[in-house]
């Protein structure tokens, strides 16, 4: 099935960087000592005006997949969860070569998004705009996102394919 694939190139207009504190009530001392202890929000990512929302597919039970949707939201992106038991017909309908899959898959625009894929990384693809049918992280690499062990990083390719093709887009060493 031959997929559209969006050509127009992309403009990063905004990107996680302002944080706010929203205080209730209280008085300024608590909210003081609140904000000393409690994370900053962080702004939601946009790339062309648009906010960054991806949709991600993944196993009930998998907890590096909700590990890899938390670093997407610390990114700014806003995170859509469909868990599914069915995930081999996911990445079958996504055309996610067998040989390039991982634990879930994102759709986001036009792009699928399958593994590990850093958020920096998939802001920079987004904002290129290539013609692919999108990024993966084969496998479930030591020190990727969501896959943190310590302090160990294993060398991982992040890969950009299509229907008929793939190359590695990003080397993380």
């Amino acid at each position: 099935m031959q997929r559209h694939i969006r050509r127009t190139r992309l403009t990063l207009t905004a990107l996680a960087g302002v944080f706010g504190l929203v205080v209730l009530g209280g008085c300024a001392a608590e909210a003081a000592e609140q904000s000393a202890s409690t994370p900053e929000p962080v702004q939601l990512a946009a790339v062309g005006g648009e906010a960054l929302t991806i949709k991600v597919y993944k196993s009930p039970t998998c907890g590096c997949c909700a590990k890899w949707i938390e670093h997407l939201e610390a990114a700014g992106f806003e995170v859509e969860v469909q868990d599914s038991d069915a995930m081999a017909l996911v990445k079958a309908e996504a055309g996610v070569p067998t040989d390039l899959q991982s634990c879930h898959t994102g759709m986001i625009g036009d792009y699928w998004v399958e593994g590990h894929v850093p958020a920096e990384t998939l802001i920079r693809f987004l904002e290129e705009a290539p013609d692919a049918e999108g990024l993966a992280v084969p496998g479930m690499p030591v020190g990727s996102p969501g896959m943190e062990m310590g302090g160990r990083v294993d060398p991982y390719d992040v890969v950009m394919f299509d229907g008929t093709s793939a190359s590695v887009y990003e080397s993380r060493r």
